[in-house]
């Protein structure tokens, strides 16, 4: 039986891939560790258990990555998917760092695979998990348990106890009992308040109730309301998110990867009404996927369809739902509940308008449109080929962004600017620092590891001093 009057070395709350990296590392320096998994144990892991890949730079090809990505270009597409909306010191040395951890990764368990090509376009920026988060996550407790972390699962933390700045006492329902937990030193890596559907709500009003949680519902933000009314500093827009276009088909929660739809780039996505809103073709999808979720939850009921021919079908991977199909555009339409006569119409100003290039999927091609509002300004191509499928969508939320303001050390803010004597965070808690607004692919797992192994090594030197 765990002796929880114990005084721990560091105490980690969470169990996802910043929480593990934090715990692993801490353990390594020495330090006693106790980890605290709001999940049981089946479904530990948090968000990160749905993620596939680790964005990384490397200056040449690697076993797993071609060509080579380097920290300017790494650079300039977070600052274009964030609209500048980043601490650009943060975010540098969080890029650099990317280079060197793989190899800690690897010694901790995690295994690597081929990148994917195809819609993704990903082969060259990003390392792809063999056997995606799950294994990750499964490798990572067994080399945590192995240097003996201790972990309690079905273990909530209600609250951190702060005086002047310094963590007393965590106060937590383990398997539905109170107890009182003590460290030296607390990594804060508990992820966002997604999972609150009522503090959502506070933000988005009714909408909420048309959102899906994609990731664990076990995020309920009561780590980071505690620490935000007691003096520390918030960072980033409660408003704001990471959140993707998923199958509307999809469940309320934790239906992860295989509920997320890549069809966008080669269709076109209309609202309830019928109406185009949004160029499709802006950029690679990995740098716009995560901004078609908040474009949908601006729409009516928080809806929207991604309409495409015959000729898109082997374009992308489909969801684990079968798509609505016709073989007219108005025949799709009723199908997918539309109007068919104003489907049709805005088909047809679309393909009107089609400058029909060379269609390149794996580049930036010079297939167009010229006339319309919005634009499609890449891969735009005719949807005339029947039979003509389309998705449902609604918007998928996979993080949020208001968290902790913290420094390179991972050390917390107070809002008088000084860091908290005892306190460090981790991953999506901290990840507003980072990530303003937008979202790339990849790069959450890269704050959360980067993060992860600073805050772990910090916890534990500050413990022994």
């Amino acid at each position: 039986m765990l002796d929880l009057d114990r005084n721990w070395d560091v105490l980690v709350v969470g169990g996802g891939n910043a929480a593990l990296c934090a715990a692993i590392t801490a353990r390594q320096q020495g330090a006693s560790v106790l980890l605290l998994e709001h999940a049981p144990k089946a479904f530990r892991g948090g968000n990160s258990r749905h993620t596939r890949n680790f964005r990384s730079m490397h200056e040449k090809p690697t076993d797993v990555l071609t060509d080579s990505y380097l920290e300017e270009e790494y650079w300039d597409d977070l600052k274009r998917v964030t609209a500048g909306n980043t601490d650009e010191a943060l975010a540098r040395m969080t890029i650099r760092a990317s280079s060197g951890v793989t190899k800690w990764m690897v010694q901790s368990g995690v295994r690597f695979q081929q990148s994917l090509t195809g819609t993704l376009s990903l082969s060259r920026t990003n390392a792809f998990f063999l056997g995606g988060g799950k294994a990750l996550v499964n490798a990572y407790y067994v080399t945590a348990e192995k240097l003996g972390v201790q972990v309690l699962y079905d273990t909530e933390v209600m609250a951190l106890h702060m005086e002047d700045g310094f963590v007393r006492s965590a106060e937590i329902r383990y398997r539905g009992y109170p107890e009182t937990v003590r460290a030296r030193c607390v990594v804060a890596a508990s992820g966002g308040f997604q999972g609150n559907l009522d503090w959502m709500r506070q933000y988005w009003g009714d909408a909420v109730d048309n959102f899906v949680i994609r990731g664990t519902p076990y995020a309920k933000g009561l780590v980071l309301k505690s620490l935000l009314g007691q003096g520390v500093a918030s960072v980033g827009d409660p408003t704001q998110f990471h959140a993707v276009a998923l199958d509307a088909r999809a469940p309320k929660f934790d239906g992860g990867i295989a509920t997320r739809l890549d069809s966008v780039p080669f269709s076109i996505v209309v609202n309830r009404d019928g109406d185009r809103f949004y160029d499709e073709g802006e950029d690679f999808w990995p740098k716009r996927y995560a901004i078609w979720g908040r474009l949908i939850a601006q729409q009516p009921d928080q809806i929207s369809f991604s309409v495409f021919d015959q000729k898109c079908v082997p374009m992308f991977m489909p969801s684990i739902y079968p798509a609505y199909r016709g073989d007219t555009i108005s025949e799709l339409a009723t199908a997918l509940g539309l109007d068919p006569g104003k489907l049709e119409a805005t088909v047809a100003q679309y393909n009107a308008a089609v400058h029909e290039g060379k269609f390149e999927p794996g580049k930036l091609d010079d297939c167009t449109t010229a006339g319309i509002t919005p634009p499609k300004t890449h891969w735009a191509r005719k949807i005339d080929t029947g039979p003509f499928y389309g998705y449902p969508l609604r918007p998928g939320i996979t993080f949020t962004y208001l968290g902790v303001r913290v420094n390179d050390r991972a050390q917390v803010l107070m809002e008088d600017g000084r860091p908290a004597a005892n306190l460090f965070a981790s991953g999506e808690i901290m990840a507003g620092n980072i990530l303003g607004r937008g979202y790339l692919a990849g790069f959450g797992m890269t704050i959360g590891t980067v993060f992860g192994r600073i805050a772990g090594q910090e916890a534990a030197k500050n413990a022994r001093n």
